[in-house]
């Protein structure tokens, strides 16, 4: 369902975000973000001049390469443009996710190490999208790997309780996890 018509207006600022996660033969994962944004007016840089209306103010790219456990094994960033000349310096210091791992508090972590002055606001917002594209990437891969044992144990499988859709006492779960549904019960 769409959203409702707006009121008359003209659009001053477009960012697009493309996140893909992409299975690599040697057996690990990238998981990709690019960022850009534009202005629909000219604008005046102090740095780069005059910045015509759809020219990037932000272009930037950051791939996570990381391994069936969700550990980041290699990080990869770049920044084509960005509003200050010094914005580019800070692409090194995302090597220091090496190691980390997805994993619930991915977001604060990566605030912790990354965040103000350690960082670029616009990378770090992306990383957490990045975390959850690469469980969408990889969760085919997981699930098939831990299938048996999560069926055998009777665990209540991760992704109950994350969302609206899957509440434990919701229908969603009540027809794909019957023995983990938990409100009531219907009759006949």
């Amino acid at each position: 369902m769409p959203l409702s018509p707006p009121v008359a207006r003209k659009r001053l600022h477009k960012r697009v975000i493309t996140l893909e996660g992409f299975e690599r033969e040697d057996g690990l994962f990238d998981i990709e973000g690019h960022l850009v944004d534009t202005k629909d007016y000219d604008f005046h840089n102090m740095w780069r001049g005059q910045v015509t209306a759809g020219t990037a103010v932000h272009n930037m790219r950051l791939r996570l390469t990381v391994d069936d456990t969700m550990t980041v094994r290699d990080v990869d960033a770049a920044l084509d443009a960005g509003p200050h000349h010094t914005c580019a310096d800070i692409t090194p210091a995302y090597k220091v996710l090496i190691g980390e791992r997805i994993k619930p508090g991915w977001n604060l972590r990566v605030r912790e190490l990354l965040g103000g002055v350690r960082g670029c606001v616009h990378l770090v917002e992306m990383l957490g999208p990045i975390g959850t594209i690469a469980y969408q990437t990889m969760g085919p891969t997981r699930a098939r790997q831990r299938h048996g044992s999560e069926e055998a144990s009777g665990k209540k499988p991760p992704r109950i309780d994350t969302c609206h859709a899957l509440a434990a006492d919701g229908e969603v779960v009540r027809q794909r996890w019957p023995e983990h549904y938990t409100g009531p019960k219907r009759e006949g």
